[in-house]
C-alpha cells in the first residue's frame, strides 16, 4: 500500500477528537511512508490531515476541482495540488491514485466520495479497501445501516465486508493494507 486516499470534513465537527484523529492519520501515513490522497483543502480536518502528514515529511496530493480552488481553499503547500474541471474528476483522480480509501468524520461530501469508492469496489471498477475511522461512535448509525441493508437483502454478505471499521487508526491502517477485497461472479443479489 503506497497510498491511501483519505475523505473527511472541511470542518472540524464540534468534537476535538475528530481534529485529533486525522492529525494522528495524517501523522501515521507519514511515518510509514504512505503518500496522502485528499480533496486538496486547507481548511477543517482536511488541513488538519495534510498539514500532519507534511509536518511527519510525508507526501501529500491535493485534487481539487476549480470551483473550490477559486474560494482560496486549496492548500498551497502539499507536496502537488491537481486543479480538476468537476467534482466528478476528482472523484475519479482520487480513485486512480489511490491503492486503499479511508474514511474520516465529515458530511455529505465525505458520505458520497467514500460510498462511490465502496460501489465500485462491489463492481468491480476497482478492487481496493474501503475503511471507516470510527471516531467517537461517529459511524455506528452508518453501519448499522449497512447491516439493515444486508439483512433486508439489498447487500450481501460479500458486499457488506468491503466496508472495513475500526477506531483505532494505527490498527485500521495495517487492516487496510492486508484487506484483499472478495471475490463474486455476481456483484447482484437474487
Amino acid at each position: 500500500m503506497k497510498t491511501v486516499c483519505v475523505f473527511c470534513g472541511s470542518n472540524f465537527g464540534t468534537r476535538p477528537a475528530y481534529r485529533e484523529a486525522a492529525v494522528r492519520v495524517g501523522s501515521l501515513l507519514a511515518a510509514r511512508g504512505v503518500t496522502l490522497v485528499y480533496g486538496g483543502g486547507k481548511v477543517g480536518m482536511m488541513g488538519a490531515l495534510a498539514d500532519a502528514c507534511l509536518a511527519g515529511k510525508g507526501k501529500v496530493i491535493g485534487i481539487i476541482p476549480k470551483s473550490l480552488a477559486a474560494k482560496e481553499i486549496g492548500h498551497p503547500n502539499v507536496t502537488e495540488l491537481r486543479v480538476v474541471d468537476s467534482m466528478h474528476e476528482r472523484k475519479k483522480a482520487m480513485a486512480d491514485e489511490a491503492d486503499a480509501f479511508l474514511a474520516l468524520p465529515g458530511g455529505f461530501g465525505t458520505w458520497d466520495e467514500f460510498c462511490e469508492a465502496v460501489t465500485w469496489s462491489q463492481l468491480g471498477v476497482h478492487r481496493k479497501a474501503c475503511a471507516i475511522l470510527n471516531v467517537e461512535g461517529f459511524y455506528d448509525a452508518f453501519l448499522a445501516q449497512a447491516d439493515r441493508a444486508t439483512k433486508e437483502g439489498f447487500v450481501s454478505e460479500v458486499h457488506r465486508s468491503l466496508v472495513i471499521s475500526g477506531v483505532d487508526p494505527a490498527e485500521l491502517l495495517d487492516r487496510l493494507e492486508q484487506y484483499r477485497v472478495p471475490q463474486e461472479e455476481k456483484w447482484y443479489n437474487r
